[in-house]
């Protein structure tokens, strides 16, 4: 952390938690071990990220295109996030860390929902490291469920066509209550973003490093926010008009 300027960190920091299946297949083992070795990394990583002073982490846990696959996998991993919650959540309310879910939630079974409703109540009033959840989440089915939303309000007469902005999309965006990721970082090698936040993203600074999700650790986030601090952040601009504005 030596070289890391604590006075230029991103506020919100997106991680794409990629490569738990290959991690333990590689090891001999079936996916869910590596599932479960990926709870450690996601341990690792949110003690760190408070420790730097990150202010909102958000980590994609499941989509709701991982549904689809095999059922002993699906069944294994909500069984995994209950566990997980319900151990974690006592040490995340003790450092102060308060929590957060996104996503379609009503597709979890109810012992999860029950699960992230107790976690939330519990730490909602912790003033630290925001942590976010992205559960059974899909950027396209946020989408969606923003523009149903805003047209309700227009069809309610509450709103005109010619008032929807930006700042209209973002409102009715499970994230409303967030600022847009600044770094996304995605790990195992892969190099796309799979329906995660894409109105999010729009403007945020895309990190791929090899390592897989249960080896990723303290000095790998360090590693990618210095990579962060090293990139000039124009915004559409000419890097002399942003040299102007500083």
């Amino acid at each position: 952390m030596e070289n890391l300027d604590l006075k230029r960190l991103p506020k919100h920091v997106a991680i794409i938690m990629d490569g738990n299946g290959r991690w333990a297949q590689e090891q001999g083992q079936d996916r869910l071990f590596g599932h479960y070795h990926g709870v450690v990394s996601v341990r690792k990583v949110v003690e760190a990220a408070a420790e730097i002073g990150i202010e909102f982490l958000t980590l994609y846990a499941f989509s709701t295109e991982n549904w689809d696959r095999p059922e002993a996998e699906v069944t294994g991993l909500m069984t995994l996030f209950v566990d997980t919650i319900a151990k974690e959540v006592p040490d995340l309310h003790k450092n102060n860390i308060k929590l957060s879910f996104i996503g379609n939630l009503d597709m979890l079974p109810t012992s999860a929902k029950q699960a992230l409703a107790d976690a939330t109540a519990q730490t909602a009033q912790n003033t630290g490291l925001t942590l976010i959840i992205a559960l059974s989440y899909s950027s396209r089915w946020e989408l969606v469920e923003a523009t149903k939303k805003i047209a309700q309000k227009v069809q309610n007469g509450q709103l005109s066509t010619d008032q929807i902005t930006e700042a209209t999309i973002s409102e009715n965006l499970t994230t409303s209550a967030f600022p847009d990721p600044e770094l996304m970082i995605r790990t195992s090698g892969e190099c796309r973003i799979s329906n995660f936040l894409l109105y999010q993203l729009a403007y945020s600074e895309l990190y791929f490093t090899d390592t897989r999700w249960p080896e990723f650790r303290k000095a790998d986030l360090v590693k990618a926010l210095l990579d962060y601090q090293s990139r000039e952040r124009r915004f559409g601009k000419t890097s002399a008009q942003v040299q102007i504005d500083v």
